[in-house]
C-alpha cells in the first residue's frame, strides 16, 4: 500500500518520504540492533542524515538549510522512525530542540555562527530545560545565570538532554533564573558552549529505550559564558520554549506514527512467513483483526500530525492540533508495540527483531516534549474546561 496517497501529499514531498524511506531501509535498518546493542550513536549515518538535507529542512537557504517546512520535516522523520526510533529522535531534537531555538530567537550573529553546522549535520546541540525538580512544571527551574560584568555565571543542573554529550555536540541551549519579575521568576535561554569550564556532562542515562540515542544529566558549576550567548530577550526564555515546545509535538507525533507503521509493516511479513497448526498465522481472523486495528490507528495518527503540520505552516494557531497530534499518535505507537509483540509471540521478546525495540522505545513518547497528562490538559483548556 502507497502510504502517501493522501489528498494533502504533494508530489515533491512524496518523493521526499519514498527517498527518507529508502535511506531508512538501507542504511539505518541494517545498523539499528548493534547501535542499539552497543548504545551507539552512529554519527556516520548522523553524517549522511546531514548530507541528505534533513537536518536543514524547515530551514531557509540563507542559513543552510533546504527551504522547506516543518511537514517535509515530519515525513523525514516519520519514515526514519519505522525502522529505529533512536535515529529519529537525533533528527527530531536535533532540528526542534537544537536549531530551530537559535532561528526564532537567537540574532543575526548567532544564527551566522551556529546555524550553518548545525543544518549541514556537522553538529549536534541539545536544549537544557527539564530539572531533577522541573519538569512539566518548568517554573520550578532552579538553575540560576547571575550577570557579573559582561558574563553569564551559571549554576545547577539539567537531566534527560537529548544530543548533549556527542563528539560533534557544540553547545547546549539552557534554561535559567536570571532574577524576578513581578514577584515571579525570570527565565532566560542562555547558549554555553560544550568544553565550558564548569559546565559537566555527566556519564550517559542508562535508558529502557532509544539505546543509540545520546542521552545525558549536565551540571553547572560557576560556568561562565559572555553575556552575548543570551539566546532571545531576557525573561522570555520560558515562552520561547513553549512555542518551541508546540513545534516538537508535532514531529514526535510524526515520529510515533512511523513507529506505529513499522509495527503494523513487521506483523503483516510475520503473519505471512509463520505457520500455526499447518496454516499461516495471517489467516487467522483474530490475527487479521488485531492488524486491521493497528493500521487504523497508523492512519488516525498520521492524519493527526498531518494537520497539525500544515496548520504550523500556514501560519494559523495549532497548539491543541499539536497536543492531540501527540496524544492520538504516542497511543497508537505504544498500543501497536504491544500488539505486534503479541503477534510475534516468544520472538517478540528477542532485541534482533524490532518490535521488541519498539515496545521498549515507544513509551517514551507518552512521556517525552509533554506527558499525555499535559497534552489532555492542553486539549481541555483549549474547549474551556480548566
Amino acid at each position: 500500500m502507497d502510504t502517501y496517497t493522501t489528498y494533502d501529499v504533494s508530489d515533491d514531498e512524496r518523493e521526499l518520504a519514498g527517498l527518507a524511506r529508502e535511506f531508512a531501509d538501507t542504511v539505518i535498518a541494517p545498523i539499528a540492533y548493534e547501535a542499539n546493542r552497543t548504545h551507539t550513536l552512529p554519527l556516520d549515518v548522523v553524517a549522511q542524515m546531514g548530507e541528505m538535507g534533513l537536518f536543514g529542512l524547515p530551514f531557509p537557504e540563507e542559513y543552510g538549510g533546504q527551504g522547506g517546512d516543518y511537514f517535509a520535516l515530519g515525513l523525514a522523520i516519520e519514515a526514519i522512525g519505522r525502522v529505529d526510533q533512536s535515529l529519529a529522535i537525533t533528527l527530531e531534537a536535533g532540528v526542534s530542540l537544537g536549531a530551530m531555538p537559535i532561528f526564532r530567537f537567537g540574532n543575526e550573529a548567532q544564527k551566522r555562527e551556529y546555524l550553518p553546522d548545525l543544518l549541514a549535520g556537522r553538529a549536534l546541540a541539545g536544549f537544557g530545560l527539564t530539572e531533577p525538580d522541573a519538569g512539566s512544571d518548568a517554573g520550578a527551574t532552579r538553575t540560576t545565570a547571575r550577570l557579573e560584568g559582561d558574563e553569564w555565571v551559571i549554576n545547577g543542573a539539567k537531566q534527560f538532554i537529548t544530543n548533549s554529550g556527542t563528539d560533534i555536540t557544540r553547545f547546549v541551549t539552557v534554561t535559567a533564573v536570571t532574577g524576578e519579575q513581578d514577584g515571579r521568576k525570570e527565565i532566560s535561554t542562555i547558549i554555553v558552549p560544550n568544553g565550558t569550564p564548569g559546565f559537566t556532562v555527566e556519564p550517559a542515562y542508562d535508558k529502557v529505550g532509544w539505546h543509540a540515542s545520546d542521552t545525558h544529566p549536565l551540571g553547572f558549576a560557576d560556568a561562565r559564558v559572555p553575556a552575548a550567548n543570551l539566546l532571545g530577550e531576557r525573561g522570555r526564555g520560558f515562552a520561547a520554549f513553549l512555542h518551541i515546545l508546540d513545534e516538537g509535538r508535532i514531529a514526535i507525533a510524526a515520529l510515533a506514527t512511523g513507529a506505529a507503521e513499522g509495527c503494523v509493516d513487521a506483523a503483516v511479513d510475520y503473519a505471512h512467513s509463520r505457520t500455526v497448526f499447518g496454516q499461516p498465522l495471517a489467516s487467522k481472523q483474530a490475527m487479521q483483526f488485531k492488524i486491521a486495528r493497528m493500521q487504523a490507528r497508523v492512519h488516525t495518527a498520521r492524519l493527526a500530525w498531518h494537520h497539525a503540520a500544515r496548520l504550523r505552516d500556514a501560519g494559523k494557531p495549532f497548539k491543541t492540533e499539536a497536543a492531540i497530534a501527540k496524544l492520538v499518535a504516542g497511543d497508537a505507537a505504544m498500543d501497536n508495540a504491544r500488539d505486534a509483540t503479541q503477534v510475534f509471540g516468544g520472538n517478540g521478546f528477542m532485541n534482533e527483531y524490532p518490535v521488541a525495540r519498539h515496545y521498549r522505545d515507544s513509551k517514551i513518547l507518552e512521556v517525552g516534549e509533554g506527558t499525555t497528562e499535559v497534552q489532555l490538559l492542553v486539549i481541555a483548556r483549549a474547549l474551556g474546561l480548566a
